[in-house]
């Protein structure tokens, strides 16, 4: 499971990282313990190149008869993505990348729950592939909203946790934003474990288990 992240990078520096012309997010703060059910940023491929916006984190399929269902759809496991109506849709046509600079995690070691803070190397922001769906209410309201991928824990993350967010690597982005690409095999090959090697894990704070804390205090290492 993901149920927790950060992005703190200012929205100039994530604008230029991803290249992107337009941006649909007129009051960006970092977040540093985004959470189910909150709006997050989140960027797709426009007709004139990538848009950052914001979507729901909780998927509502557009067929749902109402949007509670979102609380439970928060994540999607990429080994069973073609086999859930939910899912297989989307694959193919509505994916979208989460700007992340650390996600959270807690493991569990004689009754006892610590989060982590997992992170690159250097400290720079990855992409978290993701799957999004726009519903419509009986009043004709528009809500979108998007799920966060997760596969294997690689060798640092099955020390912490059974599972872990697909983390594209870099040069797999454009592939996965692509408008026009609908190969699912292709895509599905892009949902592995991202290198141990490139990534670190440091204990934080219990504070970030309350979705209602949201400081930079919040990615301190604790001892």
């Amino acid at each position: 499971m993901c149920g927790r992240f950060t992005i703190t990078l200012p929205i100039d520096e994530l604008m230029l990282h991803y290249l992107i012309q337009e941006s649909a997010i007129f009051n960006y703060m970092p977040r540093y313990n985004a959470a189910p059910m909150q709006f997050i940023p989140a960027i797709i491929r426009g007709k004139t190149g990538n848009r950052l916006g914001e979507l729901r984190w909780g998927l509502v399929p557009s067929w749902a008869k109402d949007d509670k269902i979102g609380s439970k759809m928060i994540n999607a496991r990429a080994e069973t993505l073609t086999e859930k109506p939910s899912f297989a849709r989307l694959l193919a046509s509505r994916r979208c990348i989460i700007p992340a600079d650390g996600f959270y995690e807690w493991q569990q070691r004689d009754g006892i729950k610590q989060p982590y803070r997992i992170v690159m190397q250097d400290g720079g922001p990855f992409s978290l592939a993701g799957l999004y769906d726009i519903w419509t209410d009986a009043d004709g309201n528009k809500l979108a909203t998007c799920t966060i991928i997760t596969t294997e824990p690689n060798a640092l993350m099955a020390e912490i946790h059974n599972r872990m967010p697909v983390i594209l690597r870099q040069e797999d982005e454009a592939e996965w934003l692509a408008r026009d690409h609908a190969d699912v095999p292709a895509l599905l090959r892009l949902l592995r474990p991202y290198d141990a090697e490139q990534m670190r894990a440091y204990p934080v704070s219990s504070k970030v288990g309350n979705v209602r804390n949201d400081s930079p205090e919040l990615l301190e290492e604790v001892k």
